[in-house]
């Protein structure tokens, strides 16, 4: 015990993996290589994860879970480290996109996750790469995210998913063109499904917009309401009905002064042609 290094829960999602792990493996009265065994891996493995060197993946989790007999602790926990590149705030936002009777969002100058094709995304996420704010590997989880969310919405019934695009979401031009005619070609097949209403607020809306940020109000099963809106450092998901509910009229006046669903199809469909 004298080399046992001491461990720091605050200083990162995987520390806190490992200093939650070596706790459970204490109180069982388990060396790493006693716990190692019952996993089939190594007790240096379990010492890696232990001291925040390895990140847990999702099977060690799930297999840790089982030979301490933990539930899903192990793997609860282990989830919190997908979302170290995500702002606060936005990982408790997802949770309740999933469940979400209906999506009503608003998007400025990038196609918003929902509606990005993979490449679109991970252009986006090569460039804060390229930039040092995050890492590859932070990269690729939130790439991956933008695939689970979305195939989060193909469920019975389908949530309703309104989706008011600012005109520079479509002239920003993202990773040549073959991806943003790709991303196009996402768009209007989005509009085509029965579930959905596509509209672009164009530029000559001028001081009509009544937003000048992006925003997404979601409504629940039970018709609650929360918004959801972003700062540069962090997400702030709103509960309060009270609240939420001058966005949602305020989502209605934009909607109303957008293009309609089909002169935006038609808009996509005349910046498609000029790409390809």
């Amino acid at each position: 015990m004298v080399n046992r290094k001491e461990l720091d829960p605050e200083r990162s999602a995987n520390a806190a993996f490992g200093a939650l792990l070596r706790s459970l493996r204490d109180e069982r009265g388990w060396t790493q290589d006693e716990l190692g065994d019952r996993m089939r891996c190594s007790g240096a493995h379990i010492s890696a994860v232990e001291t925040g060197r390895r990140s847990p993946t999702d099977a060690f989790a799930a297999n840790a879970d089982r030979a301490l007999g933990t539930g899903d602790r192990l793997q609860r926990q282990s989830r919190a480290i997908r979302y170290t590149a995500l702002l606060e705030g936005f990982p408790q936002y997802v949770k309740h996109e999933e469940r979400a009777a209906e999506i009503r969002l608003y998007e400025v100058g990038v196609i918003p996750g929902l509606l990005q094709t993979p490449e679109y995304a991970a252009t986006l996420e090569a460039d804060s790469v390229r930039r040092g704010a995050i890492t590859q590997e932070q990269g690729d989880e939130r790439v991956a995210l933008v695939a689970q969310r979305q195939s989060a919405l193909v469920r019975t019934p389908a949530p309703l998913l309104f989706a008011v695009l600012d005109e520079g979401c479509l002239l920003r031009p993202m990773g040549g063109p073959a991806v943003m005619a790709a991303q196009l070609d996402r768009l209007l097949a989005f509009a085509e499904q029965p579930s959905t209403v596509l509209q672009i607020a164009p530029f000559q809306m001028g001081e009509r917009r009544p937003f000048s940020l992006p925003v997404t109000i979601l409504t629940m099963p039970d018709r609650s309401l929360m918004s959801y809106a972003e700062s540069a450092q962090h997400g702030h998901l709103e509960r309060n009905n009270t609240l939420v509910l001058p966005l949602l009229t305020a989502y209605h006046q934009l909607q109303a002064e957008a293009l309609s669903q089909a002169a935006s199809v038609a808009t996509i469909r005349k910046l498609r042609k000029g790409i390809l």
